[in-house]
């Protein structure tokens, strides 16, 4: 069972200093792919002066900007779990879970990007910038990532996929042939959008610590704070509406 997570906008800094290439991700393949990307993003932020960088960036901090016009391939890497640091990040934490859940994130998390496409968990990347959304001259990132990805991660992300990322990153992937579990929260009856990320968080640190394997275990383990109240079903997708309690 491999689990899909979105990324956040919100980012650490710091890292190791080791160069920017295909060594550092799990998907050997796919790195021509994120380098073309790569190189047209560099291009892109290098062409723009502070102001319409600003813009681009969604940041008024001026020396913000000039933090990230700096080229990704001199800066510091650190593996994608613990480069993002969001809602959802947060409520993993990452950096508490005992080894062998680390593990479990590092072998079967695949984090979704603006900028990388897709990345393993225990990828290495730099700190980046790349407000979701954000277009670049001449190509539609979000299509050409699921143009030039999706086979690949069909063939590779096995029978069973747990989907805890936002709407928005299907537009990267959406799995062909494997059976998917998708969720939503509700909250007094309501859907919950901002905090459902804190909840995706805190399902996957329970999964994890749990050492879920299989669709099979995940449906038969009570979760903290989540009640199941009903599954959807569309082809091969099962949309699991969840309760906060």
């Amino acid at each position: 069972m491999k689990i899909l997570l979105a990324p956040a906008e919100t980012k650490n800094e710091g890292g190791i200093n080791r160069p920017l290439g295909k060594e550092n991700f799990k998907f050997h393949e796919l790195f021509p792919f994120q380098e073309e990307i790569l190189k047209r993003y560099e291009k892109h932020i290098h062409s723009l002066n502070l102001e319409k960088l600003s813009q681009w960036f969604g940041l008024k901090n001026l020396k913000e900007v000039e933090k990230y016009q700096q080229s990704l391939y001199t800066q510091p890497m650190m593996k994608a779990i613990q480069r993002y640091n969001g809602v959802a990040f947060d409520a993993l934490d990452y950096a508490t879970l005992p080894a062998k859940a680390q593990h479990y994130i590092d072998d079967s998390v695949i984090v979704f990007s603006n900028l990388f496409g897709v990345l393993s968990a225990s990828d290495l990347i730099p700190n980046y910038k790349y407000k979701q959304g954000a277009k670049l001259p001449e190509v539609v990132v979000e299509k050409y990532y699921n143009e030039n990805i999706s086979s690949f991660l069909d063939e590779h992300l096995g029978e069973e996929i747990l989907d805890l990322r936002a709407g928005f990153y299907e537009k990267f992937y959406q799995p062909k042939h494997a059976k998917v579990l998708t969720f939503k929260f509700i909250k007094e009856g309501k859907v919950v959008s901002h905090w459902a990320k804190h909840y995706r968080g805190k399902l996957l640190r329970q999964i994890v610590l749990h050492n879920i394997q299989n669709f099979s275990e995940f449906m038969s383990v009570e979760f903290d704070e989540l009640k199941l109240l009903e599954i959807q079903e569309k082809k091969n997708v099962k949309l699991l509406i969840l309760d906060i309690v």
